[in-house]
This record gives structure tokens, C-alpha cells and sequence, in this order.
């Protein structure tokens, strides 16, 4: 008897380090995958960061300018249609022909004058006019170069080497002697956060996109939050069950995981072919993302009605209160904080998305600023589309600048909605 339970104990005792190491072997498999996504993450960070940092950094020349009027064709500097006609850019031209007098040839001036950005012509008419004693002075400037020499400049000093590129020879030998005699310099790229979009990459920026994606967030939040709410509080509290109940439930569980394109699609066809809302404004792209964010909101909304515990509504009747009173006065109050995470949420993935605003023409090529919900407009994943698209090199940079503002957009509504779950929900 003796050896049998001896026996039965060693079996017993086998299983369990059996067992064991099987859960020791779950727990390691779930550590390495978690170390796997994290190393997943640090590598796309680091590829995109490497690859962007350099963009919010700008390559000037130093030049001295002669305002000449013969040269810019103004008598009148408050004419304003000698100014929008003034050739600013013979000007920048005789500047670098002054610096580098030795150059002949077309091909050679032609090189020599890409020096210079093609929007320093703005920013001379743009210093003239607020200082019109400018005309027939001289003064010292800092211009902003041209984006093959912006990306030259960049690369000087890499492990890689410097990034020629279409820099001829010549060219490089002309950046050569300007950075020996101090005439270029690297500053801060404002460019990038106060200018829209570009086919110059060097004056190209995330200012157009991102009030786009600013006016359109507001659109899907002032409409889909609302809409959202009150359809998880009827459907929480007011619904009877019956099929009716249960098929709209299923169909906004299913909208949930519907492709973003869809929903694209379902603008096209309605908001822009039947009610002719103009394409690419941000009323019609949050119009879509609307529709595409309401089961997300509707959702996390009726989970969170559902964690508000019966007692407090039977307490609330049992005092006297209406259905509607029990809803307002105490289950939305307790409820918000779980509303307010899901709608958050989903502004995150609105903020992201591409797909459906590619249908409803957003990805127009828009050079100005929007300055409302009716101004044609792009937004920031659209953006980055299409720089993504563009052949410069100089474009690579930008697109990887950019796409750090979006996700560090991302992760700040993705942490407001964490810091709000936790300091207003309350557990029961």
C-alpha cells in the first residue's frame, strides 16, 4: 500500500513539473513575441526618424542683393502690379553672378543660378515691399538653397558619403567654396510647419494638410459624437428587444469592421454624386469618416452605459426620478469617461485614415492654406501619400518628417484617452 502511494505521489509529482514547464514555455513564447513586436516598433522608429530628422532643418546661402530697379522693371514700389510683375529672380541671378564671376555658358549659369530656391524671388518682393527704402540697396540675405543642394549639404560628412546625386561637379565645387567661406549654414526648416504643399521640395510643407486634417476632425467629432452617444443610449436604455434591436446591432458590429474604403465609396456615391458637395473640402471628408467612425463611438459607448451599475439606476427611480432624468442625471455622468476614451479613439483612426478620402478627391494637389471647412483641402495621411509618390529625393525626407508629426499626433490622442480612462473612471 505503502509502494502504491509512493507511486501515485511520483506521477503526481511528474504531471506537475510536467505542467510547469509547459506554463514556463506559454509564459517565454508570450515574452518573445512582445519583444518581437517592441523590436518591430524600434526598428520602423528608428528607419523613420533616420530618415526624417533632417527635415526640419533648412540649407540658406548668404548672398548680398541689389534691389536694382532696372533690373526688377519697378518705378513704384506701392504699384502693386510692379511688384507682382518685377523679375525678383534676375536679381538673385545677378547675385550669384557677382559671387561667382568666373562662370560662362549657358549650361554653366543655368547650373549656377539653381543654387537658389525658386521661391527666394517671394521673399525679396515680400522684404521690399515691407521695407519699400530697400529699391537700389544692397543688402546681405540668407536664402534658402535648392533641395539637390539642400540634400548635398545634408550628406557632407556621412558614412555614406556626401549624396551628389543630379550635382554636377561643378556644383559641388560651388557649395565647396561656400561653406569655406562660411556662406551657408543649416537653420531650423519653418518652411516645413508654415507652408503648404509644393513641387519644390524645399518649400514644400505639412501646414495645408494638417488644417485639413484639423478642419475635418472637427467635422466627424461635432457629428459623430453626438449621433453616437444618443444611439447607444437608446439602444442601452430605451430599445424594447425584439429583432428589429437585435439586427441594428448586428449591422453596427459589422460597420465596425467594414473596410475604410467603403465607407469612400459610400460618400462618392451620396454626399458628392447625389447631394454635389464639392470634392476635396473637409466638409464632405468628415462627412465620411462620420460614417466611419459611428460603430467605434457607438460601440464604447454602450459598454460603458453597460458598466454603470443597475443600483444606481433603481436608486434613482426609487426617488422619484423619470426614465429620462434616471439617463442624464446619473447614467451619462457616470458613463462620459468611458465615452470620452471610445470617441477619442476614434478621432485617432479618423485622424489616420486614407483610403476614403482618396474617393472623394482629397488627394488634390492644394498649394494654399485652407482657411475653412469649404476651402479645398487635403490632410496629413493624404499628404504623405503623395510626397511618398514624388520622384525627388529630397521629397524622402519630408515624407518621413511628416509622417513623425502624424503618429506624434497619434500618440497623444491615444494617451489623453488612457489619461482620461484612468483619472475619471470609477470602479464598482
Amino acid at each position: 500500500m505503502t509502494d502504491l502511494n509512493k507511486s501515485r505521489a511520483e506521477r503526481i509529482q511528474s504531471s506537475l513539473a510536467k505542467r510547469y514547464r509547459a506554463e514556463k514555455r506559454f509564459q517565454m513564447y508570450g515574452y518573445a513575441a512582445i519583444a518581437f513586436g517592441l523590436l518591430c516598433v524600434v526598428i520602423l522608429f528608428t528607419d523613420i526618424i533616420s530618415k526624417g530628422y533632417k527635415a526640419f532643418g533648412q540649407t540658406y546661402i548668404q548672398l548680398e542683393v541689389t534691389y536694382d530697379a532696372s533690373t526688377l522693371g519697378i518705378t513704384d514700389v506701392n504699384d502693386s502690379q510692379q511688384l507682382a510683375l518685377a523679375d525678383f529672380h534676375g536679381i538673385v541671378k545677378k547675385a550669384l553672378k557677382s559671387r561667382f564671376a568666373d562662370v560662362s555658358g549657358r549650361k554653366a549659369k543655368r547650373d549656377l543660378y539653381g543654387l537658389i530656391s525658386n521661391g527666394a524671388g517671394y521673399t525679396l518682393r515680400d522684404r521690399l515691399v515691407a521695407n519699400p527704402e530697400l529699391l537700389n540697396q544692397t543688402e546681405t540675405l540668407w536664402l534658402v538653397a535648392d533641395d539637390d543642394i539642400d540634400t548635398y549639404y545634408k550628406s557632407i560628412g556621412s558614412d555614406a558619403g556626401a549624396f551628389t546625386g543630379r550635382m554636377s561637379e561643378q556644383r559641388q565645387g560651388w557649395v565647396d567654396q561656400l561653406v569655406e567661406s562660411n556662406d551657408v549654414e543649416m537653420r531650423v526648416n519653418r518652411n516645413f510647419f508654415t507652408k503648404g504643399d509644393s513641387r519644390e521640395p524645399e518649400l514644400a510643407g505639412i501646414r495645408g494638410a494638417a488644417m485639413g486634417s484639423l478642419f475635418t476632425l472637427i467635422i466627424t467629432l461635432g457629428l459623430s459624437f453626438p449621433i453616437g452617444v444618443a444611439a447607444a443610449v437608446y439602444l442601452e436604455e430605451f430599445a424594447p428587444r425584439n429583432r428589429w434591436t437585435d439586427l441594428i446591432e448586428v449591422n453596427i458590429n459589422n460597420l465596425a469592421a467594414v473596410p475604410s474604403i467603403i465607407f469612400g465609396l459610400l460618400g462618392l456615391a451620396i454626399f458628392i454624386n447625389f447631394f454635389h458637395v464639392p470634392r476635396s473640402v473637409p466638409v464632405v471628408g468628415g462627412l465620411v469618416l462620420t460614417l466611419m467612425t459611428l460603430p467605434t463611438i457607438i460601440i464604447s459607448s454602450r459598454a460603458a452605459i453597460k458598466a454603470v451599475p443597475p443600483s444606481i439606476r433603481d436608486a434613482a427611480i426609487g426617488v422619484g426620478a423619470s426614465p429620462m432624468q434616471v439617463v442624464l442625471h446619473h447614467v451619462l455622468p457616470l458613463a462620459m469617461p468611458g465615452m470620452l476614451t471610445g470617441a477619442i479613439i476614434g478621432m485617432a483612426q479618423a485622424l489616420g485614415e486614407t483610403a476614403p478620402l482618396l474617393m472623394i478627391g482629397m488627394v488634390a494637389f492644394i498649394v494654399d492654406v485652407p482657411g475653412g471647412f469649404t476651402d479645398p483641402a487635403t490632410v496629413l495621411p493624404v499628404q504623405i501619400f503623395l510626397w511618398a509618390d514624388s520622384p525627388e529625393r529630397a521629397f524622402v525626407e519630408k515624407t518621413s518628417a511628416a509622417i513623425m508629426v502624424l503618429l506624434a499626433f497619434l500618440i497623444l490622442m491615444n494617451t489623453l484617452a488612457v489619461v482620461l480612462r484612468k483619472r475619471l473612471e470609477r470602479r464598482w
